[in-house]
């Protein structure tokens, strides 16, 4: 147990150096772009005004 605290305070980058290593190496492709969220955010904008037009004309008529 002693020799594992030893060897990690003697080598204080060993660590940083090794994981460095693994994120270089590492070849995982990269996440998918997300897709837009500004045509729902427009198409529900639109519904909700497309249904105020028409209870306003139909509240209009009554």
């Amino acid at each position: 147990m002693s020799d594992k605290n030893e060897k990690e305070q003697g080598d204080p980058a060993g660590s940083t150096m090794m994981f460095r290593r693994f994120v270089a190496d590492n070849n995982e492709p990269d996440a998918a772009p997300k897709r837009p969220i500004t045509p729902y955010v427009l198409a529900g904008v639109g519904a909700v005004l497309a249904i105020g037009i028409i209870v306003a004309v139909v509240v209009t008529w009554s």
